[in-house]
């Protein structure tokens, strides 16, 4: 017997769901930072991302047993280098092919490493880490010669992680270009990244914007929760900040002439506590709703799903100031904080069951002006 119309669509309709569940899937890794002391140990952090669905993890320094934990997990890795590494494997040619056998070698393929993250968030002007800017290129090119002499550098893309503040005036996106003060600094990496086809890891925080300017940016615009258009660029709309930042380093870095090169959201998150705007409802929000969107790109790359790292694990007691120790999705005793899953079936169903049921009007948003 012939299927209704009725029965069809409804196939149609969770044959796409089903596909949109897991392009959204494949797209979230969750940011595993260790500065607390009362954290449970890496086996069972590993665990814990298996049984939450989470296939994606960035890690900020080779920690050896963390990487033992993740052979034959499956989860995809970011491995990081940490600043303070960066002027000896900067200098020394062969400190970059001891840290490649060490902390790539010994586990590549049982641990999935995707990316190597050479530095995170070095400022070359007026910061405690500009003296370390002279050292992320030479350090990522030689770390990129050792992993290209063991004929890795098609499955392993070395980079390193950049944060928005390297940007001048983001708005409109589309005129968007990085700081000419650190011109010097960003762009030879970016004709790196586009030699070796990298892509640029990229720490976007709606939550940082919206707490300097909550004038003239709405919460609503911040929580992915807006109606409609806020922001007109040209032919782009934009209905939420995290895409318009984004757009923002599309924008930068098309606007160099120097080559395309993706970017990945090496973090975002938004705190629980600590700070203007910071609460439970807010971050609950946030972070369920951009679990749900990134597989839909942005106005500037509408064919592009935006590969997220949500910042982070846990909170971690021994960072600082006080905000820095409420990212978390799950306390140190394991449990998670929200109500959303990682998963497919889990937070894109529990996102469009809430949108449907009245997302404002169940989760009240707390701005705090």
């Amino acid at each position: 017997m012939a299927m209704s119309s009725f029965s069809w669509a409804s196939v149609l309709l969770l044959l796409l769901l089903t596909i949109s569940l897991r392009m959204a899937d494949a797209q979230i890794g969750v940011c595993y930072g260790m500065m607390g002391n009362n954290l449970p140990p890496a086996n069972e952090v590993i665990d814990l991302y298996k049984s939450n669905n989470i296939k994606r993890m960035r890690l900020y320094d080779p920690n050896q047993a963390a990487l033992q934990a993740l052979r034959n997990s499956g989860i995809e890795l970011i491995l990081g280098v940490p600043n303070s590494d960066l002027q000896g494997l900067a200098t020394n040619p062969n400190n970059a092919i001891q840290w490649v056998q060490t902390n790539v070698l010994n586990y590549f393929p049982s641990v999935k490493i995707k990316y190597i993250a050479v530095g995170n968030e070095v400022h070359p002007v007026g910061d405690s880490t500009s003296w370390m800017a002279q050292y992320v290129l030479p350090a990522i090119q030689n770390i990129y010669q050792a992993i290209r002499a063991q004929g890795l550098h098609d499955q392993i893309k070395v980079s390193t992680a950049i944060d928005t503040t390297l940007l001048g005036n983001s708005f409109p996106p589309s005129q968007t270009r990085f700081r000419d003060d650190v011109s010097s600094y960003i762009y030879p990496i970016i004709g790196y990244l586009v030699y070796a086809g990298a892509p640029l890891l990229t720490n976007v925080y709606p939550y940082f914007s919206y707490k300097g300017n909550p004038v003239d940016i709405s919460l609503s615009y911040a929580l992915f929760t807006s109606p409609n258009a806020v922001a007109q660029d040209g032919q782009y709309q934009y209905q939420n900040l995290f895409d318009a930042m984004l757009d923002a380093v599309h924008a930068a870095i098309d606007n160099t002439g120097i080559g395309y090169v993706e970017v990945v959201v090496s973090e975002s998150g938004w705190p629980s506590d600590g700070d203007f705007g910071a609460n439970y409802d807010n971050a609950n929000v946030y972070l369920g709703n951009l679990i749900g969107h990134v597989n839909g790109g942005t106005p500037r790359r509408p064919w592009k799903a935006t590969e997220t790292y949500l910042f982070a694990m846990f909170d971690e007691n021994n960072k600082n100031p006080e905000i820095e120790k409420h990212f978390g999705l799950f306390y140190p005793n394991k449990q998670k904080k929200y109500w959303f899953g990682f998963g497919a079936g889990e937070s894109r169903l529990e996102l469009l069951s809430a949108h449907d049921d009245g997302f404002n009007a169940t989760i009240p948003l707390k701005s705090d002006i």
